[in-house]
């Protein structure tokens, strides 16, 4: 029986855990954190998670389970960290996987060995004994939320600078004035939150990004979204931005950055309280960061204003802290692998969940997971040549989005499970 390492129990993890198990092969799961669910751990004693007191998924209940353990009917129609942290638990109860992870553990080190297998060092986050296990193949589910990425400006900033990966509550900025740096989901959520209780809230833009409401004419927008799919993409992205223009307005009429994209051109900021908070003077939009000077702030516009704390919701690195640097660094350059899963020269290395797609990411992991099982198993193969196939998927994107580090690994949510599925019909 072959012997499987799975690097991760959040929500890729844990179905990449089952389904191997599913497959017939010995699994052994390393987990930072003190259970299952990852980023959705709110505050675990690891430092892992990402989402704070007030988090919400922002893809609905109604597109965002997995095809073998719905949600709830329960479930809000966007859940809270809560919900879906039971959830996980209970997936993870419910098919047996617990027993088969190492929590609080420590992957350091993963090293392919002469006769093509892998050598895994790894420790309890409470020791320094270092412990060493070989096994047949690597499945890394560690995600990609768990590296900030910091700004740099001109200058120094002389008071508070803080990562969204460190924001848990707003209760910290209390009578301040805050900073928040970005226009995805996280900063959009924060700059609402702070403003709250805040002496004076800040958002500082570089370019414009759409914000979509949560629900769109009695529908969760991803539903709404998924109704007009059947439209050409020249005939639906104009016209859910007129959807979106009719409902709320525009951008600029409220001081905030037009957008000059399609609106996919960027990861979808789905927010239905920052216009609100805007428009009710609560957030102030300012454009990007020129330079920084002690606690002052200066903006390309010229205005500069002071702050005592600056929180930028400015994403994360895609990092593997236990591969050599050499072996594998998907950090700066694309990340090239077959269905974002599968690299050309190594036949039992497995990713799953490095993607961000345009919705939610687990059943997609799901699907990942099937068919990597298969493929180890003997059961799937590429149709092709895996270089070639793989450059062919770098040259025809799912949705041409803006060249930043965070968009290299973008794919239309329904497209990829669709591409997925496709693959596993062909599956013995």
């Amino acid at each position: 029986m072959k012997k499987v390492a799975v690097i991760g129990a959040g929500p890729s993890g844990i179905t990449a855990i089952k389904n191997f198990i599913d497959q017939g092969f010995e699994v052994i799961g390393f987990e930072r954190c003190s259970g299952v669910g990852g980023n959705w751990r709110f505050n675990d004693p690891s430092g892992h998670s990402s989402v704070f007191e007030t988090t919400h998924i922002i893809s609905s209940k109604y597109t965002s389970f997995y095809e073998d353990f719905p949600l709830p009917e329960s479930a809000s129609d966007y859940p809270s960290h809560k919900e879906l942290l039971k959830y996980f638990n209970d997936y993870a109860e419910n098919f047996g996987l617990k027993k088969h992870i190492h929590f609080n553990t420590e992957v350091l080190n993963c090293k392919k060995t002469d006769d093509d297998r892998w050598v895994i060092e790894w420790k309890h986050m409470n020791t320094d004994q270092i412990n060493v296990q070989h096994f047949d193949a690597l499945v890394v589910c560690n995600g990609h939320h768990h590296e900030p990425r910091f700004p740099k400006y001109p200058g120094e900033f002389a008071g508070e600078f803080i990562h969204s990966h460190d924001f848990k509550k707003a209760e910290p900025f209390a009578d301040k004035k805050v900073l928040v740096i970005g226009g995805g989901n996280s900063a959009c959520d924060v700059a609402v939150e702070t403003s709250r209780i805040s002496q004076k809230t800040v958002i500082s833009w570089r370019r414009g990004y759409y914000l979509i409401p949560k629900f769109m004419f009695g529908l969760t927008s991803d539903i709404f979204a998924l109704r007009s799919r059947w439209l050409p993409k020249f005939i639906r992205l104009p016209f859910m931005r007129f959807m979106l223009e009719m409902l709320q307005g525009k951008n600029e009429d409220i001081g905030l950055p037009k957008v000059n994209n399609h609106i996919l051109a960027t990861h979808p900021t789905v927010n239905s309280d920052l216009y609100n908070a805007v428009r009710h003077g609560k957030v102030i939009p300012k454009p990007d960061i020129d330079r920084l000077n002690g606690k002052e702030v200066i903006f390309k516009d010229g205005s500069s204003e002071e702050f005592d704390t600056i929180i930028a919701c400015t994403g994360f690195k895609i990092k593997h802290k236990f591969f050599d640097e050499n072996f594998i660094n998907f950090e700066k350059g694309p990340v090239r692998l077959l269905h974002k899963m599968i690299p050309s020269d190594i036949n039992n290395l497995y990713f799953i969940g490095l993607f961000q797609p345009l919705g939610c990411i687990w059943p997609g992991a799901e699907l990942q997971s099937k068919l990597a099982a298969k493929h180890l198993a003997g059961l799937w193969k590429p149709d092709g040549n895996i270089e070639d196939m793989i450059e062919k998927e770098m040259n025809n994107p799912d949705v041409e989005q803006v060249k930043t580090a965070r968009h290299t690994i973008t794919v239309d949510d329904f497209s990829f499970r669709g591409r997925l599925k496709k693959e596993l019909a062909r599956t013995s």
